[in-house]
């Protein structure tokens, strides 16, 4: 798959369901606007709500200290934020800080509670995105080790593009550097070297995707693996 996962305005678990369990569920969500930078959630923080991002997309940051951060995860509109709920826990684990503007389906935790018991294909869905989850965070894990970050950078962008349904971003040295956990320069020089290959173009902050393709091909393998593990467990699944 070289296009985006999904169109903008949908939410792909959501539209996972049988008919009458997406109506359900839909009905009892609200829409709501995610400004850029906002915080959802604070590590500890007792969740409220289940998201469901439609055009927007939200950073899930571990925090060691003040200066110490790292993503470990993406939401858009491929997944849901609460996946502690599933679990029957409300205590958020990571900040979940907005990165991309735009909106998403809110429905409060109590419903969502209901709907789990009530549905037994939201509770299969909700069952196989929580293991793409696990697995991909023990991914970036090695990731973040072994593999160097030129090769991250591209799949990070690669990421961003998918939940952004652009080729248009806008990320500064210091956000991308916080989210991939290296200095500064390290972005530079990566970013500079992905530039002279043709695959972005970059100026103050504003990144375009020029070369879909050659940014795959210069991304560690681990975006395609996330992919088709994606598509394998929950886009070709066969909900009960």
């Amino acid at each position: 798959m070289n296009s985006p996962i999904h169109s903008p305005l949908t939410n792909h678990l959501i539209d996972s369901l049988p008919h009458r369990d997406r109506v359900s569920v839909l009905a009892d969500c609200e829409t709501v606007d995610l400004a850029f930078g906002k915080v959802i959630s604070e590590p500890g923080d007792q969740i409220q709500h289940a998201y469901f991002p439609l055009d927007s997309f939200i950073s899930l940051i571990t925090n060691l200290s003040d200066t110490e951060r790292l993503e470990v995860a993406m939401v858009g509109s491929e997944g849901m934020l609460g996946i502690p709920l599933i679990l029957g826990l409300d205590e958020s684990p990571l900040l979940a800080l907005v990165q991309g503007e735009g909106t998403a389906l809110r429905m409060p935790v109590a419903v969502f509670g209901r709907h789990l018991e009530q549905s037994s294909a939201l509770q299969a869905l909700l069952n196989r995105y929580l293991y793409v989850l696990m697995h991909q965070l023990t991914r970036v894990a090695a990731c973040t080790h072994f593999h160097q970050v030129e090769a991250r950078l591209a799949r990070w962008l690669l990421m961003t593009q998918d939940r952004a349904h652009s080729d248009q971003l806008h990320l500064t040295h210091e956000f991308l550097a916080m989210m991939l956990g290296v200095r500064r320069a390290g972005i530079t020089l990566a970013a500079m070297a992905l530039q002279s290959r043709g695959l972005i173009r970059y100026h103050r902050g504003d990144i375009t995707v020029l070369d879909r393709e050659g940014l795959i091909e210069a991304s560690c393998g681990c975006y395609s693996f996330d992919r088709g593990l994606y598509r394998r467990i929950i886009t070709e699944a066969d909900v009960p």
